[in-house]
């Protein structure tokens, strides 16, 4: 993502002009020249013009002393007026070190006197704005190496960014500009090195410019996969599991990626690494153990002390992981764990209208944790005598606790909770039943959960996102299929039915938030691909061919908007979206997948649903256009990885002909949800010809018939198509599948 020179190039821009001295005002003078301008407005408590807005970030930010705009024209105008430039501050509601921020500066009338003074101030969520995120974090990563959130950026009127950070303290400390020097800093350097800020701005943008342009390379294949499964060997910690040190996080592309290489080459050392990494988490304290979820990663290498808050994204792409590892391994943990991420999506972040919510904070009350934490007296409160005694045990409960204070490093008396070992380890070791175990640790559980339940609980995002919604579908589908139950099914129907119905604008366009009654914001490529797995997810557990059409038609919607015709690849933005600064193609899988690298996953698939070889084409086109990239550090862009395998296979299609209702037609679709055969397409046809309209999207279906009114399963493996066989053994030896391996 970083060029070197240019890296190197803007932090000489960024030293010379703002830290180059690192300068604190000689004297106050200048502080109270720029004070006494603002200071006949004296800043009272009152609401800006945030208060009109839907975000629940930008809403966090409405009383605050700072003049904010929302990101729109209104502003920029008047930064043009007025020539001046602006403080763009990007960030999510449930962002920790943005809510720090916040109250040591948005919130203090001096620091916003300053900003009002110099600054016309933008305020932006991350989540309903990616596109202006990705933009201006691809920035700060070039200028400094890093990124982060709150991410700060100084930009001319005409969104060209001359400088970059993320946490800016109020008071300048330990080698870090604060807000009181830095905002007089930036005043004398915009008005007495104005050309010279145009200028670093430019190159900037230019360089931001060439990069988006510049990534095609070698084609990918086998030898990309063992270089990123090489790589993620390298980085894998054998003692805790997980890859690289702290902070650590979940990173489930990776898991998936080594599942699936794990398959195609028979490398138990992938599948071990997949099994200890899911072990580990789901033992340590980045899993919430009282009411289910993961948060959002690990402060330390051993999963023991999470940033607390919770995300829609993580727990799609976690239950997907632990999902697919049970259909692997066999190992119940792996299913209790995904169905409980299942139990609290449902319960804690499902809207009444079907669609679900994207987070919860981490802190309650101002403080980091505290509704997740426990005392032991508080535990002995709550639990009497042997239940206490056992809980304590269990989850390594002691008086001194293991959550230490941020600022001073000391013990608080809170713990925690977390296993040294599994359930069924320490049954074993006890030698008692591990379903008795299990048994009491719950009902216990049920106790806490009923006490915390009482407490403040933290801030919940409550808008509902196009993209996230579609790994939630797909997630939820996948373990309908898994585990054969139907409420998760039901769960991801209601949730795509939600988003098809109510985030569509009058033209039929998708959009991509919905909150409080209001949908706004025109759809973005990540959008449309996490919509279209999980429509495709769904349509392989309830075999609607309703949502399977619709994926047709929003990927032909998506190559409409965003396909590059002259290179290859999906913009980010629409064509017809908001012009910015540069228009972007992400690749990189992050803390999600790209849209991109979904893409292509999707595209193969439908290239074998539909038999249209096109989009097989337009994903070996995406893959080539970012190859260059890719192949420098293929670990970084594990789900590119995955899209990758299918394309290179060995894929199967398979079309199952019988009656929906009928025992043995249902036989044959549960063997396959329960078993892990990840390159894969599944379509299902009536065995009545007249209601077969399957048969319109995928026409060579048409002379698949059932056998003596048995459902009659077709195997094609690689373009090469095996006999039909109405047995489910049989059709589960095609698939080098056994009938009794989980």
């Amino acid at each position: 993502m970083q060029r070197a020179s240019s890296s190197l190039l803007f932090c000489i821009i960024l030293i010379t002009l703002f830290t180059g001295n690192l300068r604190v005002l000689s004297s106050d003078t200048e502080v109270k020249n720029m004070k006494h301008k603002s200071a006949d407005s004296d800043i009272k408590k009152h609401h800006n013009r945030l208060k009109l807005e839907k975000s629940p970030y930008l809403l966090q930010h409405a009383d605050n002393p700072v003049d904010w705009y929302a990101w729109g024209p209104e502003a920029f105008e008047k930064a043009i007026k007025e020539n001046k430039p602006i403080f763009l501050s990007i960030g999510y509601s449930t962002c920790h070190w943005c809510h720090v921020m916040a109250h040591e500066s948005f919130e203090d009338p001096e620091v916003a006197r300053l900003m009002n003074d110099v600054f016309i101030c933008i305020k932006v969520d991350r989540e309903e704005r990616p596109d202006i995120d990705n933009i201006y974090m691809r920035v700060c990563q070039m200028m400094t190496g890093s990124g982060g959130w709150p991410l700060t950026i100084l930009m001319t009127p005409d969104k060209k960014p001359f400088f970059a950070g993320t946490y800016i303290p109020r008071e300048s400390q330990h080698g870090r500009l604060g807000m009181m020097d830095l905002v007089p800093r930036i005043k004398e350097v915009w008005d007495t090195q104005h050309d010279e800020i145009l200028k670093s701005a430019d190159k900037i943008t230019a360089s931001l410019n060439q990069i988006a342009h510049d990534a095609s390379g070698p084609e990918l294949d086998k030898s990309t996969l063992k270089t990123a499964y090489d790589q993620l060997t390298g980085r894998y910690s054998e003692q805790y599991g997980g890859f690289g040190n702290a902070p650590k996080f979940p990173s489930p592309q990776n898991l998936l990626f080594l599942l699936r290489y794990w398959q195609s080459t028979n490398d138990e050392k992938a599948l071990r690494m997949v099994v200890k990494t899911l072990q580990s988490m789901q033992n340590g304290g980045i899993y919430d153990h009282v009411g289910f979820g993961f948060h959002r990663y690990s402060t330390d290498s051993h999963w023991l002390v999470p940033h607390f808050e919770k995300m829609l994204y993580d727990q799609a792409m976690l239950a997907m992981a632990y999902t697919e590892a049970y259909q692997a391994t066999g190992i119940n943990e792996f299913e209790e764990t995904a169905k409980e991420i299942f139990t609290y999506v449902l319960r804690d972040m499902t809207d009444k209208e079907g669609g679900f919510y994207s987070a919860e904070d981490a802190d309650s009350e101002g403080v980091e944790g505290k509704f997740y934490v426990w005392t032991e007296d508080e535990i002995r409160q709550t639990l009497k005598g042997d239940e206490a005694d056992l809980i304590i045990n269990v989850y390594s409960i002691d008086k001194i606790g293991n959550f230490r204070d941020e600022a001073s490093g000391e013990n608080t008396g809170a713990n925690i909770l977390h296993l040294n070992k599994s359930l069924t380890e320490i049954a074993f070791k006890n030698k008692e039943s591990v379903d008795g175990l299990k048994e009491s640790v719950e009902a216990a559980r049920q106790k806490l959960f009923a006490v915390r339940n009482k407490r403040v609980h933290p801030h919940k995002d409550d808008k509902i996102l196009t993209d996230w919604n579609g790994l939630m579908i797909a997630a939820l589908a996948k373990g309908a299929q898994a585990f054969d139950e139907p409420k998760y099914a039901e769960a991801a129907k209601r949730a795509a039915d939600f988003i098809l119905t109510g985030m569509r604008r009058e033209d039929g366009r998708i959009l991509h938030r919905y909150r409080d009654g209001h949908t706004a914001i025109l759809a973005n490529v990540d959008d449309y691909a996490f919509l279209i797995w999980g429509l495709l997810e769904l349509y392989e557990t309830v075999f609607d061919v309703d949502y399977l059409q619709t994926a047709l038609d929003l990927n032909s919607e998506m190559i409409k908007y965003f396909w590059d015709e002259k290179d290859g690849g999906f913009y980010f933005t629409a064509e017809d979206a908001e012009e910015l600064i540069v228009r972007q193609k992400e690749i990189y899988d992050g803390a999600i997948p790209s849209g991109n690298s979904v893409a292509v996953s999707n595209l193969f698939r439908l290239s074998r649903i539909t038999a249209n070889t096109d989009f097989e084409d337009k994903a070996n086109k995406i893959m080539l256009a970012f190859s260059k990239d890719v192949e420098s550090a293929p670990s970084g862009y594990t789900q590119m990885m995955v899209a990758l395998g299918f394309g290179i296979g060995p894929s199967y299609e398979i079309v199952i002909v019988g009656n929906p209702e009928a025992d043995d037609t249902k036989e044959m679709l549960s063997s396959l949800g329960k078993h892990f055969i990840p390159y894969k397409v599944i379509l299902l046809k009536h065995d009545d010809q007249e209601t077969a309209d399957i048969t319109k999207i995928a026409e060579y279906t048409e002379y698949h018939s059932s056998f003596d009114g048995k459902a009659t399963a077709y195997v094609c493996l690689d373009f090469a198509c095996k006999m039909p066989v109405t047995n489910t053994e049989e059709m589960l030896k095609l698939l080098n599948v056994s009938s009794s391996s989980n």
